[in-house]
């Protein structure tokens, strides 16, 4: 496992960045916990840092979906975060672009599985659509079709951020 670590270390955060929009060091000692719980259930079909990478991003959403992280939100008073933000234009699109990023993993998330599948696949880990054809067993115009649908579906539901930013 420890070899597990040292190998993946700068990827699983960087999926942790991408997926967060910032480093957290609870998420990146979740990941080593399933990591090393799900190990079993590898399955050496596609190449394991993919596996890591899914493994991460499902993590990263269950952060986000976790009592934990609600009662993090709701504990800190409204005084208390006008006072911990600098008032400057960037720090304030960068809350926006974290709010924005919620928002759509949260649409992500909501989208069929097979759908989702893909999308994760594709956006997230940055897997080629014939790789994750491949990986998925499925005929590559199944997989852009997904895609396709995903990305329309995506688009109706997220229509109201278009724009901002």
């Amino acid at each position: 496992m420890k070899d597990i670590i040292q190998e993946n270390r700068g990827f699983i955060r960087s999926v942790i960045r991408k997926v967060t929009g910032s480093y957290n060091e609870d998420i990146e000692q979740e990941v080593y916990i399933k990591t090393w719980r799900n190990m079993e259930n590898y399955q050496e079909q596609g190449k394991f840092k993919q596996w890591l990478g899914m493994l991460t991003a499902n993590v990263c959403r269950d952060y986000f979906r976790s009592k934990i992280s609600r009662e993090q939100s709701t504990e800190i008073g409204d005084e208390e975060v006008l006072n911990n933000i600098p008032d400057t234009f960037s720090q304030e699109k960068i809350i926006d672009a974290k709010q924005r990023q919620k928002i759509i993993l949260k649409a992500v998330d909501d989208l069929p599985y097979k759908m989702r599948k893909v999308v994760v696949l594709h956006e997230f880990e940055d897997m080629p659509l014939e790789q994750v054809a491949k990986k998925l067993g499925l005929p590559l115009g199944t997989v852009k079709s997904r895609l396709f649908n995903a990305k329309k579906i995506l688009s109706q539901k997220l229509a109201h951020l278009k724009g901002e930013l």
